[in-house]
Protein backbone atom coordinates (compact mmCIF):
# COMPACT_ATOMS: atom_id res chain seq x y z
CA UNK A 1 0.00 0.00 0.00
CA UNK A 2 1.80 2.86 -1.24
CA UNK A 3 1.94 6.29 0.89
CA UNK A 4 1.07 9.24 -1.67
CA UNK A 5 1.21 13.04 -0.18
CA UNK A 6 0.26 14.39 -3.51
CA UNK A 7 -3.30 15.34 -2.96
CA UNK A 8 -2.73 16.23 0.97
CA UNK A 9 -4.05 20.14 1.27
CA UNK A 10 -5.75 20.22 -2.22
CA UNK A 11 -9.32 20.33 -3.49
CA UNK A 12 -11.31 17.21 -4.42
CA UNK A 13 -13.02 18.37 -7.75
CA UNK A 14 -16.55 18.66 -6.42
CA UNK A 15 -19.06 21.53 -7.29
CA UNK A 16 -22.49 20.25 -7.06
CA UNK A 17 -25.09 22.05 -5.36
CA UNK A 18 -27.84 20.95 -3.66
CA UNK A 19 -31.50 22.51 -2.84
CA UNK A 20 -33.21 21.19 0.21
CA UNK A 21 -36.45 20.58 -0.57
CA UNK A 22 -39.44 18.93 0.89
CA UNK A 23 -39.03 15.57 -0.23
CA UNK A 24 -35.35 15.19 0.32
CA UNK A 25 -35.78 16.49 4.45
CA UNK A 26 -38.72 13.77 4.09
CA UNK A 27 -36.36 10.98 2.46
CA UNK A 28 -33.81 11.62 4.44
CA UNK A 29 -35.55 11.70 7.79
CA UNK A 30 -37.13 8.46 7.15
CA UNK A 31 -33.83 7.15 6.53
CA UNK A 32 -33.00 7.07 9.47
CA UNK A 33 -36.26 6.17 11.26
CA UNK A 34 -36.51 10.00 12.63
CA UNK A 35 -40.03 11.51 12.75
CA UNK A 36 -39.56 14.08 14.25
CA UNK A 37 -42.20 16.63 12.99
CA UNK A 38 -39.70 19.67 12.53
CA UNK A 39 -38.98 17.53 9.39
CA UNK A 40 -42.25 16.18 8.35
CA UNK A 41 -45.06 18.23 9.13
CA UNK A 42 -45.16 21.77 7.52
CA UNK A 43 -48.28 23.01 9.70
CA UNK A 44 -46.39 21.74 13.12
CA UNK A 45 -42.68 23.32 11.89
CA UNK A 46 -44.61 26.48 11.08
CA UNK A 47 -45.37 27.01 14.90
CA UNK A 48 -41.34 26.47 16.06
CA UNK A 49 -39.16 28.82 16.76
CA UNK A 50 -37.62 28.75 13.06
CA UNK A 51 -40.77 29.30 11.80
CA UNK A 52 -40.76 26.31 8.77
CA UNK A 53 -39.61 23.16 8.32
CA UNK A 54 -35.62 22.33 9.03
CA UNK A 55 -33.69 19.26 8.31
CA UNK A 56 -32.00 16.85 10.38
CA UNK A 57 -28.71 18.20 11.06
CA UNK A 58 -27.16 14.90 9.10
CA UNK A 59 -28.84 15.49 5.86
CA UNK A 60 -25.29 17.05 4.85
CA UNK A 61 -24.52 13.60 4.08
CA UNK A 62 -26.75 13.72 1.54
CA UNK A 63 -25.15 16.54 0.05
CA UNK A 64 -21.53 15.85 -0.42
CA UNK A 65 -20.05 12.28 -1.97
CA UNK A 66 -16.54 13.31 -1.71
CA UNK A 67 -16.23 14.15 2.07
CA UNK A 68 -17.04 10.70 3.59
CA UNK A 69 -15.15 7.91 1.26
CA UNK A 70 -12.05 8.29 -0.70
CA UNK A 71 -10.42 7.77 -4.55
CA UNK A 72 -10.87 3.99 -5.02
CA UNK A 73 -7.71 1.66 -5.35
CA UNK A 74 -7.90 -1.68 -6.43
CA UNK A 75 -7.31 -4.13 -3.48
CA UNK A 76 -7.65 -1.20 -0.48
CA UNK A 77 -10.77 -1.01 0.84
CA UNK A 78 -12.39 2.34 2.67
CA UNK A 79 -14.07 2.19 5.82
CA UNK A 80 -15.77 5.34 7.34
CA UNK A 81 -14.29 5.69 11.03
CA UNK A 82 -15.66 9.17 12.25
CA UNK A 83 -16.52 12.31 12.27
CA UNK A 84 -16.48 15.58 13.72
CA UNK A 85 -19.55 18.09 12.34
CA UNK A 86 -19.96 22.11 13.65
CA UNK A 87 -23.11 23.66 12.58
CA UNK A 88 -23.02 27.56 12.49
CA UNK A 89 -27.25 27.54 11.82
CA UNK A 90 -29.98 24.96 11.12
CA UNK A 91 -30.56 23.54 7.56
CA UNK A 92 -33.82 25.32 5.92
CA UNK A 93 -35.87 24.07 3.51
CA UNK A 94 -34.93 25.99 0.60
CA UNK A 95 -31.48 26.27 1.26
CA UNK A 96 -29.08 25.87 -1.45
CA UNK A 97 -25.91 24.45 -0.47
CA UNK A 98 -22.42 24.25 -1.76
CA UNK A 99 -19.63 22.05 -0.55
CA UNK A 100 -16.22 22.20 -0.55
CA UNK A 101 -13.89 19.38 0.70
CA UNK A 102 -9.64 19.25 1.10
CA UNK A 103 -7.62 16.45 2.12
CA UNK A 104 -6.33 17.28 5.46
CA UNK A 105 -3.75 14.58 6.19
CA UNK A 106 -2.75 11.07 5.54
CA UNK A 107 -1.66 8.85 8.74
CA UNK A 108 -0.36 5.47 9.09
CA UNK A 109 -1.59 3.86 11.67
CA UNK A 110 -0.90 0.01 13.22
CA UNK A 111 -4.38 -1.55 13.16
CA UNK A 112 -4.80 -5.43 14.58
CA UNK A 113 -7.78 -5.61 11.55
CA UNK A 114 -5.12 -5.65 8.87
CA UNK A 115 -1.69 -5.35 10.05
CA UNK A 116 -1.33 -1.34 9.32
CA UNK A 117 -4.30 1.04 7.83
CA UNK A 118 -3.53 4.69 6.50
CA UNK A 119 -6.04 7.55 8.18
CA UNK A 120 -7.26 9.82 5.10
CA UNK A 121 -8.30 12.85 7.64
CA UNK A 122 -11.01 15.33 5.49
CA UNK A 123 -13.01 18.84 5.33
CA UNK A 124 -15.89 19.54 4.09
CA UNK A 125 -17.36 23.43 4.22
CA UNK A 126 -21.05 23.90 3.28
CA UNK A 127 -21.99 26.93 2.27
CA UNK A 128 -25.54 28.73 1.70
CA UNK A 129 -26.14 30.67 -1.30
CA UNK A 130 -24.44 34.33 -0.01
CA UNK A 131 -21.58 32.49 0.85
CA UNK A 132 -22.07 32.10 4.26
CA UNK A 133 -20.72 28.75 5.90
CA UNK A 134 -23.47 26.70 7.60
CA UNK A 135 -21.20 23.98 8.60
CA UNK A 136 -17.67 22.36 8.65
CA UNK A 137 -17.51 18.64 8.73
CA UNK A 138 -13.78 16.78 9.32
CA UNK A 139 -14.44 13.26 8.72
CA UNK A 140 -11.70 10.24 8.57
CA UNK A 141 -11.71 6.63 7.32
CA UNK A 142 -9.15 4.17 7.16
CA UNK A 143 -7.84 2.23 4.16
CA UNK A 144 -6.98 -1.34 4.79
CA UNK A 145 -5.57 -4.01 2.60
CA UNK A 146 -8.96 -6.17 1.76
CA UNK A 147 -6.91 -9.46 1.54
CA UNK A 148 -4.83 -8.92 4.93
CA UNK A 149 -8.33 -8.30 6.74
CA UNK A 150 -10.11 -10.85 5.51
CA UNK A 151 -7.16 -13.35 6.32
CA UNK A 152 -6.44 -11.79 9.89
CA UNK A 153 -10.18 -13.13 10.39
CA UNK A 154 -10.31 -10.62 13.69
CA UNK A 155 -14.29 -10.99 13.37
CA UNK A 156 -15.02 -14.37 12.65
CA UNK A 157 -16.16 -14.91 16.25
CA UNK A 158 -18.99 -12.55 16.80
CA UNK A 159 -22.30 -14.30 16.85
CA UNK A 160 -24.79 -12.93 14.75
CA UNK A 161 -27.92 -11.61 15.92
CA UNK A 162 -30.92 -13.87 16.12
CA UNK A 163 -34.20 -13.49 18.31
CA UNK A 164 -37.58 -15.14 19.60
CA UNK A 165 -40.79 -13.37 18.83
CA UNK A 166 -40.73 -12.38 22.41
CA UNK A 167 -37.26 -10.73 21.48
CA UNK A 168 -38.61 -9.02 18.84
CA UNK A 169 -41.46 -7.90 21.01
CA UNK A 170 -38.96 -6.61 23.16
CA UNK A 171 -37.53 -4.55 20.89
CA UNK A 172 -40.97 -3.20 18.78
CA UNK A 173 -42.03 -2.29 21.88
CA UNK A 174 -38.58 0.05 22.99
CA UNK A 175 -39.63 1.73 19.67
CA UNK A 176 -43.18 2.66 21.53
CA UNK A 177 -41.35 4.39 24.57
CA UNK A 178 -38.81 7.07 22.51
CA UNK A 179 -39.06 10.08 23.88
CA UNK A 180 -39.20 13.62 22.11
CA UNK A 181 -38.90 16.83 23.96
CA UNK A 182 -40.97 18.96 21.00
CA UNK A 183 -42.05 22.15 22.23
CA UNK A 184 -42.04 22.17 25.64
CA UNK A 185 -38.38 24.18 26.14
CA UNK A 186 -36.00 22.19 27.88
CA UNK A 187 -34.16 25.00 29.32
CA UNK A 188 -30.33 24.85 30.33
CA UNK A 189 -31.13 26.28 34.20
CA UNK A 190 -33.24 22.51 33.97
CA UNK A 191 -30.26 20.42 33.08
CA UNK A 192 -28.72 18.03 35.45
CA UNK A 193 -24.89 16.97 35.06
CA UNK A 194 -25.09 13.24 35.34
CA UNK A 195 -28.62 12.81 33.91
CA UNK A 196 -29.46 10.65 31.09
CA UNK A 197 -31.01 10.94 28.13
CA UNK A 198 -33.71 8.71 26.94
CA UNK A 199 -32.30 6.67 24.38
CA UNK A 200 -33.11 5.62 21.21
CA UNK A 201 -33.65 2.02 19.46
CA UNK A 202 -32.37 1.16 15.86
CA UNK A 203 -32.93 -2.78 14.31
CA UNK A 204 -32.47 -5.09 14.04
CA UNK A 205 -30.74 -4.23 11.13
CA UNK A 206 -31.68 -4.99 7.90
CA UNK A 207 -30.85 -5.27 5.01
CA UNK A 208 -33.94 -3.49 4.04
CA UNK A 209 -33.14 -0.57 6.35
CA UNK A 210 -30.01 0.43 4.62
CA UNK A 211 -31.86 0.17 0.84
CA UNK A 212 -34.00 3.07 2.54
CA UNK A 213 -31.04 4.63 4.04
CA UNK A 214 -29.75 4.88 0.98
CA UNK A 215 -32.61 6.60 -0.35
CA UNK A 216 -32.14 9.11 1.50
CA UNK A 217 -28.16 9.15 1.43
CA UNK A 218 -27.52 8.71 -1.54
CA UNK A 219 -24.55 6.22 -2.01
CA UNK A 220 -20.89 6.95 -2.29
CA UNK A 221 -20.45 4.59 -5.68
CA UNK A 222 -23.81 3.86 -6.78
CA UNK A 223 -24.05 3.60 -10.87
CA UNK A 224 -26.09 1.51 -12.91
CA UNK A 225 -26.17 0.16 -16.51
CA UNK A 226 -24.33 2.10 -19.49
CA UNK A 227 -23.34 5.24 -16.37
CA UNK A 228 -21.40 2.03 -14.27
CA UNK A 229 -19.83 0.12 -17.13
CA UNK A 230 -17.77 3.67 -18.69
CA UNK A 231 -17.11 4.89 -14.67
CA UNK A 232 -15.63 1.59 -14.10
CA UNK A 233 -13.81 1.66 -17.61
CA UNK A 234 -12.49 4.86 -16.41
CA UNK A 235 -11.57 4.05 -12.96
CA UNK A 236 -10.78 0.26 -12.94
CA UNK A 237 -9.57 0.09 -9.68
CA UNK A 238 -12.52 1.78 -8.04
CA UNK A 239 -14.72 -1.56 -8.36
CA UNK A 240 -14.90 -5.21 -6.66
CA UNK A 241 -15.58 -8.38 -9.05
CA UNK A 242 -18.04 -10.38 -8.08
CA UNK A 243 -18.70 -14.12 -8.80
CA UNK A 244 -19.71 -13.38 -11.95
CA UNK A 245 -16.74 -11.36 -13.11
CA UNK A 246 -18.65 -7.53 -13.34
CA UNK A 247 -18.07 -4.89 -11.62
CA UNK A 248 -19.79 -4.29 -8.41
CA UNK A 249 -19.21 -0.60 -5.85
CA UNK A 250 -17.28 -0.91 -2.48
CA UNK A 251 -20.34 -0.04 -1.05
CA UNK A 252 -21.69 -3.71 -1.84
CA UNK A 253 -19.88 -5.01 1.30
CA UNK A 254 -23.24 -3.14 3.33
CA UNK A 255 -25.67 -5.64 1.79
CA UNK A 256 -23.71 -8.73 0.38
CA UNK A 257 -22.32 -10.99 2.91
CA UNK A 258 -19.75 -12.77 0.77
CA UNK A 259 -18.26 -9.54 -0.05
CA UNK A 260 -17.92 -7.96 3.41
CA UNK A 261 -16.50 -11.55 4.30
CA UNK A 262 -13.58 -10.54 1.76
CA UNK A 263 -13.26 -7.48 3.41
CA UNK A 264 -12.81 -9.65 6.99
CA UNK A 265 -16.21 -8.89 8.14
CA UNK A 266 -18.64 -11.95 8.84
CA UNK A 267 -21.43 -10.53 7.58
CA UNK A 268 -22.66 -7.03 5.11
CA UNK A 269 -22.61 -4.16 8.16
CA UNK A 270 -24.16 -0.74 8.24
CA UNK A 271 -22.76 2.33 6.94
CA UNK A 272 -20.90 4.79 9.32
CA UNK A 273 -22.35 8.04 8.78
CA UNK A 274 -25.85 6.14 9.10
CA UNK A 275 -25.01 5.26 12.67
CA UNK A 276 -23.77 8.97 13.19
CA UNK A 277 -27.19 10.47 11.67
CA UNK A 278 -28.76 8.39 14.51
CA UNK A 279 -26.86 9.69 17.58
CA UNK A 280 -28.16 12.84 15.30
CA UNK A 281 -31.71 11.71 16.50
CA UNK A 282 -30.88 10.59 20.09
CA UNK A 283 -29.91 14.26 20.44
CA UNK A 284 -32.34 16.47 18.54
CA UNK A 285 -34.93 14.57 20.81
CA UNK A 286 -33.35 15.35 23.64
CA UNK A 287 -33.19 18.88 23.12
CA UNK A 288 -36.54 19.60 21.45
CA UNK A 289 -37.34 22.44 19.33
CA UNK A 290 -36.17 25.47 21.01
CA UNK A 291 -32.32 23.87 21.45
CA UNK A 292 -29.32 23.41 18.71
CA UNK A 293 -27.13 20.93 17.85
CA UNK A 294 -23.80 23.02 17.57
CA UNK A 295 -21.10 19.91 17.40
CA UNK A 296 -20.94 16.45 17.61
CA UNK A 297 -16.93 14.64 17.32
CA UNK A 298 -17.71 10.88 17.24
CA UNK A 299 -15.99 7.34 16.27
CA UNK A 300 -17.42 4.36 14.78
CA UNK A 301 -15.29 2.06 16.34
CA UNK A 302 -16.95 -1.77 16.22
CA UNK A 303 -19.24 -3.12 13.49
CA UNK A 304 -22.61 -3.30 13.34
CA UNK A 305 -23.88 -6.56 11.34
CA UNK A 306 -27.27 -7.04 9.69
CA UNK A 307 -29.35 -8.45 12.51
CA UNK A 308 -27.57 -6.55 15.01
CA UNK A 309 -29.91 -4.09 17.69
CA UNK A 310 -28.35 -0.67 18.55
CA UNK A 311 -29.46 1.31 21.35
CA UNK A 312 -28.32 4.92 20.86
CA UNK A 313 -28.08 6.47 24.39
CA UNK A 314 -25.94 9.47 26.37
CA UNK A 315 -25.40 11.20 29.42
CA UNK A 316 -24.77 15.05 30.32
CA UNK A 317 -21.20 15.65 31.21
CA UNK A 318 -20.87 19.12 31.85
CA UNK A 319 -22.69 22.57 31.68
CA UNK A 320 -20.75 25.62 30.78
CA UNK A 321 -21.23 29.14 28.92
CA UNK A 322 -19.57 31.21 26.39
CA UNK A 323 -20.01 34.80 25.07
CA UNK A 324 -23.93 34.73 26.46
CA UNK A 325 -24.92 31.51 25.48
CA UNK A 326 -25.76 27.92 27.15
CA UNK A 327 -24.34 25.13 26.62
CA UNK A 328 -24.61 21.07 27.61
CA UNK A 329 -22.50 18.61 26.67
CA UNK A 330 -23.36 14.84 26.27
CA UNK A 331 -21.12 11.71 26.44
CA UNK A 332 -23.09 9.78 23.56
CA UNK A 333 -22.39 5.98 22.14
CA UNK A 334 -24.45 2.80 20.27
CA UNK A 335 -24.78 -0.35 22.12
CA UNK A 336 -25.30 -3.59 20.61
CA UNK A 337 -27.22 -6.56 21.89
CA UNK A 338 -23.73 -8.05 22.80
CA UNK A 339 -23.43 -4.97 25.10
CA UNK A 340 -20.93 -3.54 22.83
CA UNK A 341 -20.18 -0.21 22.22
CA UNK A 342 -19.86 0.44 18.33
CA UNK A 343 -19.83 3.94 18.38
CA UNK A 344 -19.16 6.36 20.48
CA UNK A 345 -18.42 10.32 20.65
CA UNK A 346 -19.45 14.20 22.37
CA UNK A 347 -21.99 16.24 21.75
CA UNK A 348 -22.24 19.78 22.11
CA UNK A 349 -25.88 21.34 22.01
CA UNK A 350 -27.32 24.81 22.77
CA UNK A 351 -30.29 25.51 24.99
CA UNK A 352 -32.52 28.18 25.95
CA UNK A 353 -32.38 30.12 29.65
CA UNK A 354 -34.67 30.95 31.66
CA UNK A 355 -33.32 34.73 31.88
CA UNK A 356 -33.04 34.82 27.85
CA UNK A 357 -29.77 35.80 26.81
CA UNK A 358 -28.81 35.91 23.04
CA UNK A 359 -30.93 34.07 20.22
CA UNK A 360 -29.74 30.72 19.68
CA UNK A 361 -30.03 30.75 15.82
Amino acid sequence: MALNLDYVGKAFPYDEAFCVGVEKIREFARAIGDENPLWLDEEYAKKSPLGGLTAPPFILFAFNKTAWGARGLRGIHSMFSGSYFEWKRPVRLGDRLTSKTILKDIEVKPSQFAGRAIKQIREATFHDAKGKVVAIARPYSFRIERDTASSKGKYNSLVLGTYTPEDYARIAADYDKEVRRGSEPRYWEDVIVGETLPHVVKGPLTVTDIIVWLLGFGGQWLRAHGDATRWYARHPKGGILNKFGAYEPPEIVHWDDDLARRVGVPAAYDYGPQRMSWLGHLMTNWIGDHGFLRSMDAEVRRFNLVGDTTWCRGKVVDKCEEEGSKFAVCEIWCEDQRGDITAKGVAKVELPSKTGGKPIV
